[in-house]
């Protein structure tokens, strides 16, 4: 039997891969939520309808119900344009996504988070927030990624990103260990991680950082 998954945020850094190595799978009944009106594949979606009804639109787009949601959903405040349009992708958008998929039955909910989630800033305490929002919402297991400094090809270009990605690819090999869960981990890496995360039956809630990532995704030093 198929299990049916829920993926939002397919068109990113992580997301992309994620989809493209669960949609050809036989064993998996795959749903990517796109924005409406984007041209990347997938079922379009209307973020702010999700937001006021988040069972009645994705009823339709997953009849069968929903075994396990991913949400690998996020912006900047300077793609967003303001702290409140950033929160709205970020906090709102992947909290509708999660009341849905918990009404249509999902038992495991996994979520691209932060390192640092929780932490002082605006971008971390939203981070943090959505974190605990999602938990709250009862699902049988949370996995909560929290990947360092993600490395990978973006279609936008981040000019001050890619010097500070080219400085930390450097510095990540001497990084005393116990600051190593901030150093750089390619995408890619993330997205295996996430893959083997899919379905897994332990109930709770689990924090993923650098190093267990990298052993989930079996590149572990």
């Amino acid at each position: 039997m198929s299990r049916h998954i829920l993926l939002a945020g397919s068109t990113g850094l992580i997301g992309r891969v994620v989809r493209l190595q669960l949609v050809d799978r036989s064993d998996i009944d795959l749903v990517s939520l796109v924005r409406a009106g984007s041209a990347a594949s997938g079922h379009p979606i209307d973020f702010e309808q999700l937001c006021g009804a988040p069972e009645a639109t994705l009823m339709p787009i997953a009849p069968e119900g929903i075994d396990v949601a991913i949400s690998c959903l996020g912006t900047t405040i300077r793609t967003a344009g303001s702290q409140t349009a950033m929160f709205r992708v970020d906090h709102d958008y992947v909290l509708a996504l999660g009341k849905g998929a918990r009404a249509l039955g999902a038992r495991q909910f996994i979520l691209v988070s932060s390192i640092g989630a929780g932490g002082p800033g605006f971008y971390l305490e939203t981070k943090g927030a959505i974190e605990q929002a999602v938990t709250d919402l009862g699902f049988e297991r949370v996995d909560l990624i929290r990947p360092g400094f993600l490395v990978g090809h973006r279609d936008d270009t981040r000019i001050w990103e890619a010097v500070a990605q080219r400085a930390l690819t450097a510095l990540s090999p001497i990084l005393p260990r116990r600051f190593s869960r901030y150093g750089v981990i390619p995408a890619m890496l993330v997205s295996d991680a996430i893959v083997k995360l899919v379905g897994r039956r332990e109930p709770g809630r689990y924090v993923h950082e650098n190093a267990d990532l990298q052993r989930l995704s079996g590149h572990a030093d």
